[in-house]
């Protein structure tokens, strides 16, 4: 198998075993993290509905004054609480964190504290 191959399939098997890992039978929406190289996007879901409840992400034009570039863990912090500020305004107090393919390191680990420092639980 070629390179890029082996790593793709690393990456599907990692997400999967990390999403299943979060079907629990308690009802908390999931906190769903997408990064790429110069953005991160997160997204609160109702799994049940299948309806997003609340977003956020470096591109919104409402965070554009606080991110000078959105590939870096200062970026990551503004939208971790720009989450927690707009799942407490639809009432969501409680989340299940979703990280996906990507190790909880870096900018999603900024993200995920900074969310916690705003008042979501996890």
């Amino acid at each position: 198998m070629k390179r890029h191959m082996v790593k793709s399939v690393r990456r599907t098997r990692r997400r999967y075993r990390v999403r299943n890992g979060l079907h629990t039978k308690d009802n908390r929406p999931r906190l769903s993290v997408f990064r790429s190289n110069k953005h991160i996007y997160c997204q609160i879901i109702d799994d049940l509905k299948g309806a997003t409840l609340a977003s956020a992400s470096t591109r919104d034009k409402t965070l554009a004054s606080d991110i000078s570039y959105g590939g870096n863990a200062d970026a990551a912090r503004v939208v971790g609480k720009a989450i927690a500020e707009r799942a407490q305004a639809a009432g969501i107090n409680e989340v299940r964190f979703d990280r996906g393919m990507y190790r909880y390191h870096g900018r999603v680990a900024e993200l995920a504290t900074a969310a916690r420092e705003s008042g979501l639980q996890f």
